[in-house]
């Protein structure tokens, strides 16, 4: 299992606040996804850390993976700040690049 410490400093920082990045914003209200913030936030605090990234540019990151409100398997990447978390992007991953949890790559 990726480092628990990344996972419980996204939990602290999604409890004080959310913000999403414009990126996240257009990717979740595309119409073939429509994912509510609702469930971008069970994610980050129910959900599973399973890639992370600490040389990303834009600050430390990772992959958060679970089955949300709908049923359905959500991707999440975010950044934690002192004092919020910035949500990247969010997606529904596609079946052919991720095993059938949605947590590892196929290759």
């Amino acid at each position: 299992m990726i480092e628990e410490k990344f996972a419980e400093l996204v939990r602290r920082a999604a409890a004080q606040r959310i913000l999403f990045t414009r990126h996240a914003l257009d990717q979740m209200n595309k119409p073939d996804r429509l994912i509510s913030d609702a469930e971008v936030r069970e994610v980050v605090t129910q959900g599973e850390h399973i890639e992370d990234y600490p040389e990303d540019p834009r600050g430390h990151s990772g992959l958060f993976c679970h089955r949300a409100l709908k049923g359905r398997y959500i991707h999440v990447v975010c950044s934690p700040k002192t004092h919020y978390l910035a949500i990247i992007t969010a997606y529904v991953p596609n079946p052919a690049e991720w095993d059938n949890q949605f947590r590892k790559r196929r290759k």
